[in-house]
């Protein structure tokens, strides 16, 4: 006989059936959340009524005006990908890093970060810069494993470097602002790059040969006129950055207000390039059409399971299986990200966000883990999602694009201690908390018990000042 209490597991398997067999995600939670809501209502366990909720959380999705920040953050990246901006600057870049062993690899990691924050997705990143430099190192006797890794994992830097698509998601499903997310953000960011700099750096010291410089006769411009090329190709692209954070950073917008704007300087950069053209922009439109209509297809799909899963009590289930995780904080942090770990070997990062998070992030505030924190900490280890052999898109995104001497198991192989810095980098997130914590603003802390109201003076000419009591 099936009770409530049946009911979350049920749906948790269910769900994971779907997806196992490769179900679309968006219809797998729909179809397991009515299928579950229809069968709670004919057991009793809620009324028919309480499904009549559903039309309104809809609503309020299609209403939200944070999430019209994704459409405006894909459109720009959309359109510096199209017009020949990541050619730029990697051609430019690797010439100026290229005279020192792992410069083209240097090269890749400085150009994957500065594309991860103006495109957002990993997808443009791994592509334009797999097309550009792989061919290049092959030529000049890179290590295919070395040249396939930083190319990769360079191109999942884009999911934790602002203005990330992933960190406006998270910040809709842990309801914090998302200029906090990105504040937090932006300590992570940099240890990431350092770390990846950081390893070409070993790998050129130890064994040089697997990293050669070009030689002489392949940089064909120094001095002034190449370093004038870089900047030509840099500096537009992070003053739009700049402008597009440093208005959300200051309040001077909210990020669907930055975004736009974003779009519109993206459009200006590419017309002052002599590329801005229709073919352009209907691949870009038509590009950010099919990602928002995604994101919105899951997030319907979200709301349906989660309302039944809720109305079954759902989240005391949650609630009741992690708290009890022994180690307080620190076990439920290790457990989480061991658990998200494997989880994205199967799942990509838009349905753990959507999903998984929602039911963490309840247990996470009432152990008292700040979500700010302990949402960018998700969005480092969500990461890995990309780069897990077997199945890692920003290794599907590589295949597809290098030539046939490149053998995939080079590719995998070449992608697991890229996987290794990034857990690193989790591991740094929860021991050092300032990494995230640093960034973000200083509140001032007001005592509730200094507070005073002064009331209007009475018949006696007294007028008294009563002071708060908060419970």
């Amino acid at each position: 006989m099936l009770t409530v209490e049946h009911m979350p597991p049920l749906m948790f398997a269910g769900i994971v059936a779907f997806l196992l067999i490769g179900f679309p995600v968006a219809f797998s939670l729909a179809a397991v959340g009515l299928f579950f809501g229809f069968l709670s209502v004919h057991l009793g366990f809620f009324p028919e009524v309480y499904l009549g909720n559903l039309p309104l959380r809809v609503f309020g999705i299609l209403s939200n005006d944070l999430l019209l920040a994704i459409p405006f953050f894909t459109l720009m990246g959309a359109i510096l990908e199209r017009s020949g901006l990541a050619e730029d600057l990697l051609e430019g870049t690797g010439q100026l890093f290229g005279a020192v062993p792992g410069g083209l690899a240097y090269a890749v990691v400085v150009v994957g970060a500065i594309l991860g924050a103006i495109t957002g997705t990993v997808a443009a990143s791994v592509i334009a810069m797999g097309m550009i430099s792989l061919p290049i190192m092959m030529r000049y006797g890179y290590d295919m494993r070395i040249a396939t890794g930083v190319i990769a994992a360079s191109g999942t830097i884009t999911q934790v470097i602002p203005p990330s698509l992933v960190l406006i998601i998270l910040a809709d499903q842990l309801g914090r602002p998302v200029g906090d997310m990105y504040a937090g953000a932006i300590g992570p960011s940099i240890l990431q790059v350092l770390l990846f700099l950081a390893f070409v750096t070993a790998v050129a010291l130890i064994a040089p040969h697997r990293v050669p410089p070009l030689p002489k006769e392949a940089r064909k411009q120094r001095g002034w006129p190449l370093i004038r090329r870089v900047l030509w190709g840099m500096v537009p692209s992070v003053i739009l950055i700049f402008i597009v954070l440093g208005t959300i950073f200051m309040g001077l917008a909210t990020p669907t207000e930055a975004g736009a704007m974003g779009a519109v300087g993206a459009g200006i950069l590419a017309a002052i390039n002599r590329r801005l053209t229709f073919p352009l922009i209907s691949q870009a439109v038509q590009n950010t059409m099919r990602i928002t209509s995604m994101v919105i297809f899951i997030l319907i799909g979200c709301t349906v399971f989660s309302l039944v899963f809720q109305g079954v009590d759902g989240s005391r289930w949650i609630e009741h299986l992690l708290s009890h995780v022994p180690g307080g904080q620190t076990g439920f942090l290790i457990f989480v990200n061991i658990f998200v770990f494997f989880l994205a070997f199967f799942l990509d990062f838009f349905e753990i966000a959507f999903i998984i998070v929602p039911l963490l992030a309840p247990v996470a505030d009432k152990l008292g883990i700040d979500l700010i924190w302990f949402g960018v900490l998700l969005c480092v280890n969500m990461q890995t999602s990309f780069m897990h052999p077997p199945f890692g898109f920003a290794l599907f995104y590589l295949r597809g694009i290098a030539p046939k001497e490149v053998l995939t198991r080079d590719i995998y192989l070449g992608a697991v201690p890229w996987v290794g810095l990034q857990l690193v980098l989790v591991a740094i997130v929860i021991v050092w908390p300032g990494s995230v914590t640093y960034w973000l603003d200083k509140r001032a802390n007001v005592d509730p018990s200094t507070i005073r109201i002064e009331l209007p003076k009475t018949d006696s000419g007294e007028n008294d000042a009563l002071p708060l009591s908060f419970k």
